[in-house]
């Protein structure tokens, strides 16, 4: 670790932190960004690598109006910055105690524009980030380039999805006589620190999943009275929002007799009839940070005997796999007992005939439940790090990693399947947190139980 690293983890632990809100929401403390920098920093150096990371564009919906911003993972993970426009350069010195390693070049404010949009960050806010050497301009980027980057052999690139910027800055490479000969991707590098949460990015994902979760259990007393899907998804976003969330952390999926079979299903217009099956798949966002809950309710607070089948089938699924959630289990063991579990359910109603271990091996259940149980949980609800590790292969679970545990059966209108069965769509995911003895259900207290939904879904 050099010097200036040191230096500002001394500083961080003696509690400096951001005046000024920078998440909007709930947020993180500005040294959890500058912590992850200086570790982030001490990989650079060993690449010999500098990195540039820029913000997410704004999108214009259309005349003067533009989408909801929402600010790239990458560049929030390290940074903590929420608006558009500014431009992350880690350049790690082996000897910094007189050179930049963080600058940071963000826009003025514009007190006119304010008036319109609000108060908006700029050079002051940005300049009051712990371990921030140099604030600059945005527009003045370029200009500073080939003075940061031009000693570096690697350049490490975020362009954040900003296709007018990746242009730019491929250009001006072009021009400078002496540049990096390896460019990569930032997120190969930054998966993998983004894999492992810290407490505040736990303590995050909890207030997320906790709104998502107390908005759910308001909504399944509703449901009985309720006409359409969209009066459902109302019902769960309001709760979101009364609560604090800023945003989703993805479309809200909610789907009702047939449409609860489609997977991403996101029409959400829908009716729900009494003795359908209604799916929500839904999380609130916290800090950035997305919870990602799937309950499956029957419409008019019964399940019928078929329904009560198949529902307890996949909730026996995602038990026994999220009892197979611990350090060194491969990352696809919770899917792999799920798949079993399952894939014995089927066969003790009739739906799939044979064996369970050649009915796996033919992969039969994927007629019925054709995902995977898992994915990583962060800020992206399919969150970074991939399947597999650096050297390609698969990853064991360990302290730290959140994973959803989500089995499922969907079962559509076939000529082959027995009509009572017909348009039952069953999910179950909750969010779990591997621990260093084993796991803990961060949505443990969404009820999930036939006997706890029908209760809280009588008048």
């Amino acid at each position: 670790m050099t010097l200036r690293n040191v230096l500002y983890l001394i500083l961080l632990t003696v509690g400096l932190s951001l005046a000024h809100g920078m998440s909007r929401s709930g947020d993180l403390p500005a040294d959890e960004f500058a912590k992850r920098r200086a570790i982030f920093l001490n990989e650079l150096q060993d690449l010999n690598a500098c990195a540039i990371l820029h913000t997410a564009p704004e999108y214009e919906r259309n005349n003067d109006v533009n989408y909801a911003y929402r600010q790239d993972s990458d560049f929030i993970y390290l940074t903590g910055w929420p608006d558009a426009h500014g431009i992350l350069v880690l350049t790690p010195q082996e000897d910094d105690s007189d050179q930049a390693e963080v600058t940071f070049f963000v826009t003025e404010r514009n007190p006119k524009m304010e008036l319109w949009t609000g108060p908006r960050l700029g050079l002051e806010e940005a300049a009051a980030l712990p371990g921030v050497d140099h604030v600059l301009i945005y527009d003045e980027f370029f200009s500073h380039l080939g003075k940061l980057v031009g000693k570096y052999e690697r350049l490490v690139i975020s362009y954040g999805n900003d296709s007018k910027f990746q242009v730019e800055l491929g250009k001006n490479l072009e021009h400078m006589r002496r540049r990096p000969a390896i460019v990569q991707e930032a997120s190969s590098l930054l998966k993998s620190h983004r894999l492992i949460k810290s407490d505040k990015e736990i303590q995050a994902i909890e207030k997320a999943i906790e709104i998502t979760g107390e908005s759910l259990k308001d909504a399944f007393a509703r449901i009985p009275a309720l006409k359409f899907e969209y009066e459902a998804q109302a019902e769960i976003e309001y709760g979101f929002k009364k609560r604090g969330a800023i945003r989703l952390g993805f479309p809200s999926i909610v789907g009702a007799g047939k449409n609860s079979t489609f997977l991403h299903y996101e029409d959400n217009r829908g009716q729900l009839i009494p003795g359908d099956i209604l799916l929500m798949d839904v999380g609130a966002e916290w800090d950035y940070y997305s919870a990602d809950i799937s309950r499956t309710v029957p419409v008019n607070g019964k399940f019928s005997p078929e329904q009560a089948q198949i529902y307890q089938i996949v909730l026996d699924a995602q038990q026994a796999a999220i009892k197979s959630v611990k350090p060194g289990a491969a990352f696809r063991k919770p899917h792999n007992v799920a798949v079993e579990v399952v894939t014995t359910g089927l066969i003790n109603l009739g739906l799939l005939a044979g064996n369970t271990e050649t009915l796996i091996k033919e992969r039969a259940y994927r007629k019925f439940f054709m995902h995977g149980t898992s994915h990583w949980l962060g800020l992206d609800v399919h969150d970074a790090g991939g399947y597999v590790d650096a050297d390609g292969e698969p990853h064991t679970l360990k302290a730290g990693m959140i994973l959803t545990v989500e089995p499922g059966i969907y079962i559509s209108e076939s000529e082959d399947v027995n009509p009572k069965w017909w348009n039952i769509g069953i999910r179950i995911e909750d969010d779990v947190l591997v621990t260093a003895k084993g796991h803990r259900v961060l949505s443990a207290s969404i009820p999930k139980t036939i006997t706890q939904i029908e209760k809280l879904m009588q008048p």
